[in-house]
């Protein structure tokens, strides 16, 4: 896209002012793996119009979403973006009490706010982070091709729902490029475009699919029929992990992988119509894009097909961020969070950040790619799991059923190669534990690390049962829940 490559970050400057100030245009994808665009290397997946935003920007290679309180773990992460903190630093979950978003925050600053797309947090937090909204979807997840549309008034009331007749992102991006073009006013704008896809259903339209089918990605390198031990979150009707039988043939992943692919494709394509009418905007040269999603997805990575863990896959999500000030068709290994974009945007908007946040400012990796804004990260999820990174390093644990993990992710990314019990590793697995305990301090977590009496770590997969939403549309519940082969439904 086109870029003003301003000399020195003036954007940083708070004294900018307020016509100067850039437009931002976020653009959130659902449940998207970072390995999953194919400038950032994945040959097997066609993102065209993401990869032509990678090569006017800055990717982040190293982006991770700060675990979640629920298995909705869209919903925490939304809520880190939006108020900046880490999630045991956010006491009211549902309202957010006594914390600024930066949409409103950005708005009390001159900036017209807008949302478009998924909203999992609420209406009072929506009706008080945005000025107005258009083809909203109120919730978590819907089938794509039935999904029901609201649009935010400026009294804060939304309007009844409308059921799409389009796909969803489609929808999502018309109204993204009916905003940017209604635009008249020399003040400057937040375009907030949440997509629901990759999230499933995984029903992308018919030919983008089949373009998978007919060109199938190899399975993930770390492929599981099954999770080798109970993670907690295994037992008891788990939507995402339902998805398909156990054990996890080849067969009904690579369709699903399949499926999935289709969804990033066509949500790439949306994207790519986005990105033209920033271009084709009076003020095109002034808008920072910014992409990524909540958090990444398994599909049949350590057995598991949901994002309810701590592996790589699931807690990382893509980033790139374009604009004036922002180099060109360059990468960035530095680690980071996803709540850090809050912060950030404040510092490139030259607004002062509220107090109490806890993102880095990214702007320093403008400067200098090779740079960190961090030397480690802590992952954790609910009670029963807790990650830690450094820069090659990454303990799990699982406290209910007192199990460590440790990966060396510079020989081993899909972290198939547990050395927590070999000697040769013991002080880099205590470095860890105690880098973990830090982290807990630091952000105040008080869940214990281990537990006097565990549960056994053997899981028993008879006795999981599967639970089917009512959001899949015939024939992926044919397809996957009536026990129907490929063969019968591949070409579908």
């Amino acid at each position: 896209m086109k870029l003003f490559v301003y000399s020195t970050l003036l954007l940083s400057l708070p004294t900018l002012s307020l016509f100067a100030r850039p437009n931002i245009v976020f653009l959130f994808a659902d449940d998207q793996r970072p390995d999953t665009i194919g400038a950032h290397g994945n040959e097997h997946i066609q993102t065209p119009h993401l990869d032509r935003l990678a090569a006017s920007g800055l990717s982040f290679t190293r982006n991770y979403c700060a675990g979640s309180y629920s298995g909705a773990v869209c919903v925490a992460s939304r809520s880190m973006l939006m108020t900046g903190r880490h999630w045991h630093r956010i006491k009211d979950t549902r309202n957010w009490e006594g914390l600024t978003t930066f949409p409103e925050h950005l708005a009390q600053a001159g900036y017209t706010t807008h949302a478009v797309g998924k909203w999992h947090n609420g209406k009072t937090t929506l009706a008080r982070s945005f000025q107005t909204g258009t083809n909203l979807f109120i919730g978590g997840m819907s089938d794509h091709t039935k999904v029901p549309l609201q649009k935010l008034n400026r009294d804060g009331t939304l309007t009844a729902k409308k059921v799409g007749t389009r796909f969803s992102s489609t929808h999502f991006a018309d109204a993204a490029i009916d905003f940017i073009q209604e635009q008249n006013s020399d003040a400057p704008y937040l375009l907030y475009v949440a997509f629901t896809a990759p999230h499933d259903p995984r029903n992308p339209p018919p030919s983008f699919r089949r373009l998978y089918y007919e060109n199938r990605p190899p399975l993930p390198e770390n492929f599981l029929p099954d999770h080798p031990f109970d993670n907690g979150h295994l037992y008891g009707k788990k939507r995402d992990e339902s998805l398909a039988a156990h054990p996890r043939t080849k067969s009904v992943v690579s369709d699903q992988l399949c499926e999935y692919y289709g969804l990033i494709t066509h949500l790439d394509t949306q994207v790519g119509r986005i990105l033209d009418a920033v271009e084709n905007s009076p003020a095109g040269e002034n808008t920072i894009v910014i992409y990524t999603a909540d958090h990444g997805l398994s599909v049949g990575s350590h057995g598991l097909l949901g994002k309810q863990n701590v592996y790589e896959h699931s807690m990382g999500a893509p980033l790139i961020l374009s604009g004036p000030g922002i180099p060109q068709n360059q990468t960035t290994e530095a680690m980071t969070y996803i709540l850090d974009l809050n912060r950030t945007i404040f510092e490139l908007c030259g607004i002062p950040a509220p107090k109490g946040i806890d993102g880095a400012d990214l702007t320093p990796l403008f400067k200098n790619p090779a740079a960190s804004v961090r030397e480690s990260l802590f992952l954790p999820f609910q009670d029963i799991m807790r990650a830690v990174r450094n820069e090659r390093y990454k303990l799990h644990i699982y406290p209910k059923i007192n199990h460590t993990l440790l990966f060396d992710l510079h020989t081993d990314p899909g972290e198939m190669n547990n050395l927590a019990d070999d000697p040769a590793y013991s002080n880099q697995r205590a470095e860890l534990f105690a880098l973990m305990k830090s982290w807990q301090s630091r952000v105040g977590d008080p869940s214990p690390l281990q537990v006097d009496s565990p549960v056994p770590m053997e899981v028993d997969f008879s006795k999981i049962e599967r639970s089917l939403d009512v959001w899949q549309p015939d024939w992926i519940r044919e397809k996957y829940f009536d026990g129907r082969s490929r063969a019968d439904h591949g070409s579908k």
